[in-house]
């Protein structure tokens, strides 16, 4: 969807696909470091021989790394705002990990965003309905419900909490 819209505007984009990020490449070089990162040295990540031997046929990304990469997508993705703002992670209602990730395949996200209501004053939190997926693959690796609140200055948008 990409391009500028107001903060105030976001309501209007409740049931649309916001977007379609680019491809990220997820080569063993990035599952290493995440496995460094995070202590999580599991073969099926780190070991490319003894993961050839696995269901998988070879090293797959680690399910949290392919989590990590939806703030870079979600970056890329969603329109940029006029306004002075920050987002957090809110959390997640779901997440399922529906396909490995294999070492060296490309992974994008599509973004559907699901509700967007104010949580206090300058406090607006939005759900999305997310699914990353491999390229070429038949299954996503990946669907989640994920919440984010943007911080703004609240004269913009001065409505009371729900």
């Amino acid at each position: 969807m990409q391009g500028e819209i107001s903060i105030t505007e976001i309501p209007d984009l409740v049931g649309l696909e916001v977007g379609i990020s680019d491809w990220m490449d997820i080569p063993q070089s990035r599952i290493d470091m995440f496995a460094d990162a995070t202590d999580d040295h599991q073969f099926i990540h780190v070991d490319p021989v003894r993961a050839a031997e696995t269901p998988f046929g070879g090293t797959i990304a680690h399910g949290f790394l392919t989590v990590s990469m939806l703030s870079a997508m979600h970056a890329n993705t969603i329109p940029k705002l006029r306004e002075d703002n920050f987002g957090i992670n809110y959390g997640f209602n779901k997440i399922r990990f529906m396909a490995p990730v294999p070492a060296g395949s490309r992974i994008r996200g599509r973004f559907v965003l699901k509700e967007a209501r104010l949580r206090g004053p300058g406090r607006l939190m939005m759900t999305f309905d997310v699914t990353v997926e491999i390229e070429g693959g038949r299954k996503p690796a990946l669907t989640a419900s994920w919440l984010t609140i943007i911080q703004f200055d609240p004269e913009i948008w001065p409505k009371k909490e729900e």
